[in-house]
């Protein structure tokens, strides 16, 4: 996050990955800053790096606020439009680019006073106003649940499944997440499996605390985990995700890839 994104793209490279997710975000893709010769600059990036696009990431919005704000269940209409334009935004880089999807947040943290029922009214109004445009792209939009947001477990998953129809809505299964909430991973990426079309890929301490760290340092069985994965027939991409790692993040990167290697199939 402190490189722009080509030499992000270049240092990925240089640490041996395949593929790569990209922020539709500051310093990265922000759409306010698009234009055709930066989108052209890397996508021929990517191609002259042999780097395949694994997900476009539209959770953050740091380019208007911060991670989770604007949110998709902002009690400010205006406010939670910018959500949903920046979504759409998004889908139509990620075909521009040939992402086949893109990432989003659970519907954002709920506000002081507002019901649980209310919220999530609001964000299967958001989601249906942007699956259209999903369909229209051929790029699927994945949720995403994490702690502290609307959606955090799987039963909170499959409850908005069933209340949204589309064949580009599905799930963008982050293993930290569902480990920090309590959830047996091998159990949830079995009962999810229908649904999970990208993987994110941390480690999180015995503690459950919320913080990413780079895989082998927490308490997440890896071996059970992509061996579940696998079981379910799954062959799609799992991004590394250590964004907490800004310093020196080269290093992060390549300890992650070293470790992980072993645990997936070729």
């Amino acid at each position: 996050m402190r490189y722009p994104v080509l030499d992000a793209i270049d240092r990925i490279a240089l640490l041996g990955y395949e593929g790569m997710e990209l922020m539709a975000d500051v310093p990265h893709a922000w759409p306010g800053d698009w234009s055709e010769a930066h989108l052209s600059g890397i996508r021929t990036r990517l191609r002259e790096r042999g780097l395949v696009l694994s997900n476009i990431n539209a959770f953050m919005m740091n380019a208007v606020q911060d991670f989770w704000h604007p949110s998709w269940i902002e009690r400010d209409a205006g406010f939670r439009q910018l959500r949903v334009q920046h979504t759409k935004d998004a889908l139509r880089l990620a075909r521009f680019l040939g992402a086949t999807n893109i990432t989003t947040e659970p519907g954002g943290p709920l506000e002081n006073g507002m019901s649980y029922e209310a919220a999530m009214t609001l964000f299967v109004e958001g989601l249906q106003e942007v699956l259209p445009v999903a369909e229209a792209e051929g790029v699927l939009l994945l949720v995403e649940p994490e702690p502290g947001l609307l959606i955090e477990n799987a039963d909170q998953f499959l409850e908005l499944a069933d209340r949204v129809h589309s064949p580009a809505f599905g799930l963008n299964f982050d293993i930290g997440h569902f480990f920090c909430v309590g959830e047996v991973l091998s159990n949830t990426i079995r009962r999810l499996s229908r649904w999970a079309r990208h993987y994110h890929v941390e480690d999180i301490a015995a503690t459950r605390v919320h913080q990413h760290l780079i895989p082998g340092h927490g308490a997440i069985n890896f071996g059970e985990v992509f061996s579940a994965i696998q079981a379910t027939g799954y062959a799609g991409w799992a991004t590394v995700e250590l964004y907490p790692y800004l310093d020196d993040p080269d290093s992060a990167g390549r300890e992650a890839r070293e470790f992980l290697t072993p645990f997936v199939a070729p």
